[in-house]
C-alpha cells in the first residue's frame, strides 16, 4: 500500500539567498533517508517560500519491506561436545535468537566452508510513520546552515527560529517532535492577508489551501509570475525591464504574494553612471531596472511588493520615497569622486594593505605595470598604455562610489579614467582587468584588457604562492582557482601564443624573487594547467586524453588545447585502438633500456626483415609529411597522417622478435621504436590512451 506523504516546516523569514539551496537539500535528505529504508515513493515536490520550507511525496510505501534475516553461529564442532550436547556457546547462541536448545541440532547449515548454527528468519517491515519523525529531524539537521541560531529558552538550533510543523501521511496527521515543535496539521497563511490557523487536510490540497491564504508556495510558480509581471510593467512605459536571474531568485524568496509595482525617480540622477544607479536599486532595494530601446536607463524601476494592497499607489509612493535619498547618495559619491584624478588616488594606495609580506596595494600596482609592458608583446596590445594601466587599475578601489558599491570597482575606473582624459584604451582595461569574474563571463574584449587581466592574475598568483600561501583543500581565500581558470580561457579565446613559464618567471621578477625562483615558477605553472583537467571534463573530453599531452611538460596552453582537441579527435579513428596500444608496448620495451643504450638514428643496412623495412620506410616518408603540419600546429592532421601507420606497426609486431640475440639488430630494431614514439611524441604521448571505441 502506498499514501501522499507532506511535511512543511514553518519558520521566520528564511534567507533569502540561500531558499532554493534549502529546499533542495531538504527534499534531497527526506527522500535519499527513504531510500536508505528501501521505500518506494512516486513524484517528489519541493516548495519553498519565505517562510516555510516544504516537501510532498506521492505514493509513498506505508510499510518498510520485510527482509530475510540470516544470522550464522558458531561451527557445529563448537556447537556440539562429543556426545552431540549444546556447549556453552550454543546456548548463548540459542539466547540470542530465541530458540529452544532442543530445535538447535535441526538448525545446521554449511556455510559453503563448514557446517555452523544458521538461524533464518523473515524481519517484518516496519510502519513507515514511525519512521517519519527521525527522517525529518535528521535531514534538517543535515541542511547547509553555516550559522545555526538558538531562541527563546530552547536549545534547539536551525536557520531561523520554526514556529510550525506540519505532518501528513495517508491523510491523517503524524503527531512528532519537530525542533522542538509538535506537529500537526495547522500551517500558517499571509502574514497581513490571512488570519487565523490554516488546516491541511491532505497533502493533495496542500498548495490549494494556502493559496487561497495567500501564500503561492511553489517557487517557481512565484519566480515565473514576477518575471511576467516585471516584464509586463515595463512594456506598459515603452521600456525593456532588465532581469538579472540572481536577483528575481532573491525576489522570489522574500514574498509569498508578489505584485510587481512600477515607480519613477527624478531624472536629473541620470547623470550619475547607470551602473551606479543600477547597483543602488538593486543591492539596496531589490529593484529591477528598465531601459529604453537603445539599451539606456529609463527613470523607472519596478519593484515587488509581497502584498496585494487596494491603494497600490501608496505601495509605490513609499518605494519612491526611499530610493530618492540612495540615489541621491550614489548622485554625491561620484560628484566627490570627479573632484580627484584616478593618478592622485595612487598615493592613497600605499596605506592600503594587499598582503602583509606582498606589500600595498600600491606595490602591486607597480608589479602590475611593469609585468603588463612584457606581456603586450605577445598580446598585441600597446605596452605604454598597459603599463599605464596597470598602474591606475587599483586608484578607484578608494574612491567614495566603490567605497558603497563594491561591485563597481573597474566600472567607476572606467569612467573616472575618460574623466581624467587618459586613452580610451587604458579607460576600457580598467574595466576588464576583472574579466571574466565566474564561469561563463565574457572575457576581456580588448588587447590591454586582456593583457591588464593576466598581468593582475599572474602577480597574484606568483605572490601568493612565493609566501606559501597557496590553496589547500576547500580554502581558497584570494580565489587563485578562479584567477587560473580566469587565465585559461583569455589566453585560448583571444588565441594568445604565450608561454606561461616566460610570463610566470616575468612576474616573479617583478616581485624581486631570488631563492628557488624554478621551483616557485613550476609550481605555479602546475597548479594553473592542473585546472585544465576540470575544464576538459567540462567539455566531455577523457582525462586520459588531457594525460597523453601533459606527459609532454608543455608550459603554453594555446598549444596545449590544441593538441588536447587532436588527441581526442584522434581517439574516435578506427586506428587509435591498435596504435595506442603500440605505442604503450613500445613505450614498455623502450622503458627497460638504459637510455644511452638506443642508438640516435636507424642503420638502414641492418633492416633484414621485411617488416622493419617496410616500417622505417613509413616513419621517414612521415616525418617529412608532418613537419609543415607540425609547424602550422595542425596536431589533428599530424594524428590522422600518423594513423596510416596502423598496418606497418602491427605487421611488425606480427613478424619481428626485438629483443634477438644479435645487439646490433636489437639495438637497431630499438632505435626503430623510438623513431616511431617520437614521431607521436611531436604531438602526444598516446601510449597515456584507453581507448575502447
Amino acid at each position: 500500500m502506498s499514501a501522499d506523504f507532506l511535511v512543511e516546516i514553518g519558520t521566520e523569514e528564511l534567507p533569502p539567498k540561500v531558499l532554493r539551496q534549502l529546499c533542495d537539500s531538504f527534499s534531497e535528505g527526506i527522500t535519499s533517508r527513504l531510500s536508505a529504508e528501501q521505500l518506494q515513493f512516486g513524484e517528489v515536490t519541493i516548495y519553498g517560500a519565505p517562510r516555510r520550507l516544504a516537501v510532498l511525496l506521492k505514493d509513498l510505501e506505508t510499510q518498510t519491506p520485510d527482509q530475510d534475516v540470516v544470522n550464522w553461529g558458531p561451527p557445529a564442532k563448537v556447537a556440539f561436545d562429543s556426545d552431540g550436547n549444546p556447549t556453552r556457546a550454543a546456548e548463548a547462541f540459542a539466547k540470542k535468537n530465541s530458540v529452544e536448545l532442543g530445535a538447535l541440532s535441526g538448525l545446521v547449515e554449511n556455510d559453503g566452508q563448514q557446517d555452523k548454527l544458521c538461524v533464518r528468519k523473515t524481519a517484518v517491515g516496519s510502519p513507515t510513520e514511525t519512521l517519519l519523525g527521525d527522517i525529518i529531524n535528521q535531514s534538517l539537521a543535515a541542511l547547509p546552515i553555516p550559522k545555526p541560531m538558538r531562541w527563546g529558552k530552547s536549545r534547539q538550533e536551525f536557520v531561523r527560529p520554526v514556529q510550525w510543523a506540519v505532518v501528513l501521511f495517508d491523510n491523517k496527521t503524524i503527531s512528532t517532535n519537530i525542533l522542538g515543535i509538535e506537529s500537526s496539521n495547522i500551517s500558517r497563511g499571509h502574514r497581513f492577508h490571512s488570519q487565523g490557523d490554516i488546516l491541511i487536510e491532505s497533502p493533495a490540497s496542500y498548495k490549494e489551501t494556502l493559496h487561497k491564504a495567500f501564500v503561492i508556495v511553489d517557487f517557481e510558480e512565484r519566480r515565473e509570475l514576477i518575471r511576467k509581471g516585471v516584464i509586463a510593467a515595463a512594456k506598459s512605459a515603452d521600456g525593456t525591464a532588465v532581469i538579472d536571474e540572481d536577483l528575481l531568485d532573491e525576489v522570489s524568496a522574500l514574498n509569498e504574494w508578489p505584485v510587481p509595482l512600477m515607480g519613477r525617480f527624478e531624472e536629473h540622477f541620470l547623470e550619475v553612471p547607470a551602473e551606479a544607479l543600477v547597483s543602488s536599486m538593486a543591492q539596496h532595494q531589490k529593484y529591477f531596472h528598465v531601459v529604453d530601446s537603445n539599451n539606456q536607463l529609463k527613470p523607472l524601476f519596478i519593484t515587488v511588493a509581497n502584498i496585494a494592497s487596494l491603494d497600490p499607489q501608496q505601495v509605490v509612493s513609499g518605494n519612491e520615497r526611499v530610493i530618492r535619498p540612495r540615489l541621491a547618495d550614489a548622485a554625491f559619491f561620484y560628484k566627490t569622486d570627479l573632484k580627484s584624478t584616478l593618478q592622485t588616488r595612487r598615493e592613497t594606495l600605499k596605506s592600503v594593505i594587499f598582503q602583509t609580506k606582498l606589500g600595498s596595494i600600491y606595490d602591486k600596482t607597480e608589479r602590475v605595470s611593469g609585468l603588463a609592458k612584457i606581456l603586450a608583446d605577445y598580446t598585441g596590445a600597446n605596452a605604454d598604455q598597459a603599463g599605464r594601466a596597470g598602474e591606475l587599475c587599483k586608484s578607484d578601489l578608494v574612491s567614495e562610489m566603490v567605497g558603497e558599491f563594491d561591485d563597481l570597482q573597474g566600472v567607476m575606473g572606467r569612467y573616472y579614467a575618460l574623466n581624467d582624459g587618459e586613452d580610451p584604451a587604458v579607460a576600457d582595461a580598467l574595466m576588464e582587468q576583472y574579466l571574466p569574474r565566474f564561469a561563463g563571463d565574457a572575457i576581456p574584449a580588448t588587447d590591454t584588457g586582456a593583457t591588464l587581466a593576466l598581468a593582475d592574475r599572474l602577480d597574484t598568483l606568483v605572490g601568493i604562492f612565493s609566501i606559501g600561501q597557496q590553496p589547500s583543500g576547500s580554502r581558497d581565500p584570494f580565489a587563485l582557482r578562479r584567477a587560473s581558470l580566469g587565465i585559461l580561457r583569455i589566453i585560448i579565446e583571444r588565441n594568445i601564443d604565450l608561454d606561461l613559464k616566460l610570463a610566470i618567471t616575468a612576474a616573479a621578477e617583478q616581485l624581486n624573487i631570488s631563492e628557488d625562483v624554478d621551483t616557485l615558477c613550476l609550481q605555479v605553472l602546475t597548479y594553473i594547467l592542473e585546472r585544465f583537467k576540470a575544464w576538459y571534463r567540462d567539455e566531455g573530453i577523457d582525462a586520459e586524453v588531457f594525460a597523453s599531452v601533459a606527459a609532454l611538460a608543455l608550459s603554453n596552453p594555446l598549444d596545449i588545447d590544441v593538441r588536447v582537441k587532436a588527441v581526442d579527435q584522434f581517439t574516435r579513428l578506427p586506428e587509435a585502438v591498435a596504435l595506442a596500444a603500440a605505442n604503450k608496448r613500445v613505450f614498455n620495451i623502450l622503458a627497460k633500456q638504459a637510455a644511452d643504450t638506443v642508438p640516435a638514428a636507424i642503420d638502414s643496412s641492418l633492416l633484414v626483415d621485411a617488416a622493419e623495412q617496410q616500417l622505417a620506410e613509413s616513419i621517414s616518408a612521415l616525418s617529412s609529411t608532418i613537419a609543415p603540419l607540425l609547424e602550422q600546429r595542425d596536431y589533428a592532421g599530424v594524428l590522422k597522417e600518423l594513423a596510416s601507420l596502423r598496418g606497418p606497426v602491427d605487421q611488425f609486431f606480427d613478424d619481428v622478435m626485438v629483443m634477438v640475440d644479435d645487439p646490433a639488430i636489437r639495438d637497431n630494431r630499438l632505435a626503430l621504436l623510438n623513431s616511431l614514439r617520437s614521431l607521436f611524441l611531436n604531438v602526444a604521448d598516446i601510449s597515456q590512451l584507453v581507448v575502447s571505441k
